[in-house]
């Protein structure tokens, strides 16, 4: 396929999701789920860029995400708790 092609069914898909909202709950569950793995993504990118200085490094994957995104900065201290002391 091509991905302009994918890309814009996605956003044709995103824009109908906004207007609409989602039609049952699992849907709405899993929307939510993808925002906060999401925002986990985005946790750990700025804790690797200002981190840099201190030498903590936590690489940015599922796992990591999803921790960070559903616990929140507690997890993102987790994580970096468990890469400096246990790996």
């Amino acid at each position: 396929m091509e991905p302009m092609f994918v890309i814009a069914v996605l956003g044709g898909l995103i824009v109908l999701l906004l207007f609409t909202g989602a039609p049952f709950k699992p849907a709405r569950f899993a929307g939510q789920a993808v925002i906060k793995i999401l925002i986990g993504a985005l946790f750990l990118f700025f804790l690797n860029t200002a981190g840099n200085q201190f030498g903590i490094h936590v690489p940015i994957n599922f796992a990591t995400s999803a921790v960070s995104g559903f616990l929140g900065i507690p997890g993102l201290c987790a994580l970096v708790a468990i890469q400096q002391w246990v790996l």
